[in-house]
């Protein structure tokens, strides 16, 4: 099965999406998206085909956001791209793409619904909330 995750280790949410993922039976590929951004084309199609606006796609917490001005609503998605490849911390995380759809899986736990596969077990975040019990069954 082939499913990509847009990975930042440093990140929770981040971590939990992949570990879901590997709950569910399947090793992704892991693009370490601040190593190796997306081209403009890749970005462009995550966002698109994950529902959102480039403007959503943005991270603000924890990134030069506001120093560079993006919080300008005059803004064209060009430049927020552009901003986005020359600084690749803005791009929100974790994009996953599977066979059945692109998400931006804040909170991870939206990951699921790309998942079709059952997953092997039982599964907490790493705050200790509960996703999945013994059965393999979505508690949320």
């Amino acid at each position: 099965m082939d499913i990509t995750i847009y990975h930042n280790p440093a990140c929770g949410t981040s971590r939990n999406t992949l570990a879901l993922i590997r709950n569910a039976g399947v090793e992704p590929t892991v693009v370490e998206y601040l190593q190796t951004p997306p081209t403009r084309a890749v970005l462009q199609e995550l966002i698109s085909s994950a529902g959102l606006s480039v403007r959503e796609a943005i991270r603000q917490k924890g990134t030069p956001y506001a120093e560079l001005g993006l919080d300008d609503p005059k803004l064209t998605d060009d430049q927020l791209l552009d901003a986005m490849l020359a600084h690749p911390i803005l791009i929100n995380r974790p994009f996953v793409v599977t066979p059945w759809g692109v998400r931006l899986s804040r909170p991870s736990e939206i990951v699921l619904d790309i998942l079709p596969l059952p997953q092997k077990g039982p599964f907490h975040k790493e705050d200790g909330e509960v996703l999945i019990d013994a059965e393999g069954n979505r508690v949320a």
